[in-house]
């Protein structure tokens, strides 16, 4: 895929900006260029597909709630890792969340930030990336949780806008550029279908 033009206008948002042909050439990179920090991540499938966490684990102190860390630990790290849910070729960044931890670790307090992003994550503008977001990311990610939603009850068809309490999509957010609340934030672009 050609990412010339999403990392022209991610870089104009003030991104930093790597693109990749494969998941391992990514893993290797971020492997790399991760060294004797505290690192932690948000429940990534990305991330998980990369290898990451035993990666970076043997020289670097790796926080996961996934694995039983604290979700307090998980947002006071040097580094934190995430994917998105739609990212759009004009440059805006939208992620879903139901808790707001992953959300929250994107927003502010790290000293570096890294979106990690497959190419099926792209849509052509904010509307797509949005639609792509609800409607494949937050069913597929529902189905993995095994939760009770009309989604998970329709096979993942799409989102319901649903009131169910078990519902993990409640909070929407849109980068519209690279908050200053960390300004060390890299988009990691990868020439490969991950995560959801």
């Amino acid at each position: 895929m050609d990412f010339e033009v999403l990392t022209k206008n991610l870089e104009k948002k003030g991104y930093k900006v790597s693109c990749f042909a494969t998941k391992e050439e990514a893993a290797a990179y971020l492997n790399k260029e991760i060294d004797g920090m505290t690192v932690s991540s948000g429940g990534s499938m990305t991330v998980k597909e990369l290898g990451l966490a035993d990666m970076l684990r043997t020289h670097n102190d790796f926080k996961w709630h996934w694995e039983g860390d604290d979700r307090m630990d998980v947002l006071a790290t040097d580094v934190y890792l995430s994917s998105v849910n739609g990212i759009a070729e004009t440059g805006e960044i939208v992620n879903i969340d139901g808790m707001g931890n992953r959300l929250a670790g994107t927003l502010f307090g790290h000293k570096k930030l890294y979106f990690i992003v497959g190419k099926n994550k792209i849509a052509k503008d904010l509307d797509g990336a949005i639609r792509r977001a609800r409607n494949i990311a937050a069913p597929k990610n529902a189905m993995r949780f095994n939760v009770k939603t009309p989604c998970v009850a329709s096979g993942g068809e799409k989102c319901f806008d649903c009131k169910s309490p078990e519902r993990i999509c409640k909070a929407l957010l849109v980068f519209w550029e690279r908050p200053n609340g960390i300004k060390d934030t890299e988009v990691v672009l990868i020439d490969e279908d991950l995560g959801y």
